[in-house]
């Protein structure tokens, strides 16, 4: 608290510093040199570290030109980096891991991008099995450092995905049916506000802000720690399977199964893909794991029996190579959908139809240098009860009163055209899906928003209690909607009506 006082005074400072440099400099130095006087770590255009740093987003779509990029070390240096950029006429992004694929999700053109990549310690208590991570960490750099200890997190399922971003966009993990989604095993957030305020949200202090963060985004702060449950497990059981389109019927009957028996076996996670390459054509996936480290429970009898199988990497592993395994290729323009349907045959057939004639249309007219995924991952009422024990979240899942299929598409193109012609086609196929899905009586209203494209609206979908909460702690904890006017990007509560 003492370095917060220390920071909430500097105000007239900040002000007079920014008189002085606006007389030496044009207006898109000014919030660079304020920061770089602060003593904060700035990097500018033209320079290998900007440009490295840059690229470095998942998706090219996202790299993007900011004046420059500041660095902070720790929540004091958020929080002086927050109370000079407001002293100026300049917006900001918020960049953790960045893997959101959209442009200006967590990067920005005209402004300046506060990257929080070098805040990525890991600490961990034996006593009470909670690791505190900083918020710029990556789940690659969390499960290293857990595994020391012998326990691990419900964290992403690719190793590079940023630790703040899924946790406060939900968090669908190997150990969802266990312990619940990643947000809700968060016991503790620690959070910049836009008055350079560093509190703490958990059940006992700041509860309403805590639940917001449990999937209300980038609406209230900036979470700068973690503190977050552990699981004891070294090593989990799985892998990929991999077979002929031919066998799709038999994985959609095997997967809508497995949903409905996860609360028989909540050790397992399957998420079933329909892939598309040049060199392959398009083939169908599992990724089946055990967190048990139990060799084909009898869970997965359903996935077992399925024939013939090409390849598969079944074995005894680490949590993080597990998820090295599951990494995306980079150097691609990324478009995610995303939409969300009852456990039903048809919700998954429909969609495995719609990426066919979509991928068919596309190779006759378009650059043969793409890739094409969809995605189904359960998401059980299960799910959501060990939401309700923890505290609850802000995703409004709970609410459902059956089990439910998650559905995502990426679609990985080379150039801007084919970017804006892709996004074009996808978001008319998403309407058809969405359209064909109320018309059977299986559609679900939600949507994730760690998969959902910039021209969809996640925050909507969470239910009227939830967007009430939302815009409520907005509007308590950022008065002045700093981080609705000044920090564009992400999905804003203030555009929901």
């Amino acid at each position: 608290m003492k370095c917060s006082a220390l920071v909430l005074g500097a105000s007239a400072a900040f002000a007079s510093l920014s008189e002085a440099v606006l007389l030496n400099n044009t207006m898109t130095d000014v919030a660079c040199d304020i920061l770089e006087a602060t003593g904060l770590k700035v990097l500018r255009p033209g320079t290998e570290a900007y440009q490295s740093r840059d690229e470095s987003y998942f998706s090219v779509s996202a790299q993007l030109s900011p004046y420059c990029i500041v660095q902070p070390t720790s929540a004091a240096q958020v929080a002086l980096a927050v109370t000079a950029l407001k002293t100026t006429a300049c917006n900001w992004a918020i960049r953790g891991g960045g893997h959101m694929t959209w442009a200006g999700a967590s990067n920005i053109d005209e402004g300046v991008t506060l990257d929080m990549g070098l805040i990525n310690h890991v600490e961990y208590s034996p006593e009470t099995k909670v690791a505190s991570i900083g918020a710029g960490a990556l789940w690659r750099d969390v499960y290293s450092a857990l595994a020391q200890h012998g326990v691990t997190a419900p964290g992403g399922r690719t190793s590079t995905v940023g630790v703040a971003g899924f946790l406060t966009g939900g968090g669908n993990n190997f150990f969802s049916a266990e312990v619940g989604l990643g947000c809700d095993n968060v016991v503790n957030f620690e959070v910049v506000l836009a008055s350079g305020e560093i509190v703490n949200a958990n059940r006992e202090t700041n509860s309403d802000l805590h639940k917001a963060l449990k999937g209300g985004s980038s609406n209230f702060g900036i979470v700068t720690r973690i503190d977050m449950q552990t699981v004891d497990v070294v090593e989990i059981w799985g892998g990929q399977v991999v077979y002929p389109l031919n066998t799709t019927e038999q994985h959609i009957a095997a997967y809508v199964k497995w949903v409905d028996n996860i609360p028989n076996y909540t050790k397992g996670s399957a998420v079933t893909f329909w892939a598309y390459s040049p060199a392959a054509g398009t083939v169908v996936s599992a990724a089946l794991h055990d967190t048990s480290n139990a060799e084909w429970a009898p869970a997965y009898d359903d996935f077992r029996t399925i024939q013939p199988h090409s390849m598969d990497t079944l074995r005894h592993d680490s949590h993080l190579n597990m998820t090295v395994e599951l990494e995306e290729p980079t150097g691609y323009r990324q478009i995610w959908i995303t939409l969300t349907g009852k456990n039903d045959a048809r919700f998954i057939r429909r969609a495995v139809e719609a990426q066919a004639k979509f991928i068919d249309g596309w190779k006759s007219s378009q650059d043969a240098d793409f890739l094409n995924y969809i995605t189904f991952q359960a998401m059980p009422t299960l799910l959501f009860d060990h939401s309700v024990e923890k505290g609850g979240n802000a995703i409004g899942m709970d609410r459902e009163s059956g089990n439910a299929i998650l559905f995502q598409m990426q679609h990985m193109v080379r150039s801007a055209d084919a970017e804006a012609e892709a996004r074009k086609q996808l978001v008319a196929m998403r309407q058809e899906l969405k359209d064909y899905y109320i018309s059977e009586g299986i559609d679900v209203e939600w949507e994730y928003l760690g998969y959902a494209d910039g021209t969809q609206d996640p925050l909507s979908t969470y239910g009227a209690s939830n967007i009430q909460l939302l815009k409520d702690v907005a509007a308590k904890y950022d008065p002045e909607q700093v981080f609705q006017k000044r920090v564009p990007g992400g999905f804003k509560i203030s555009n929901v009506v």
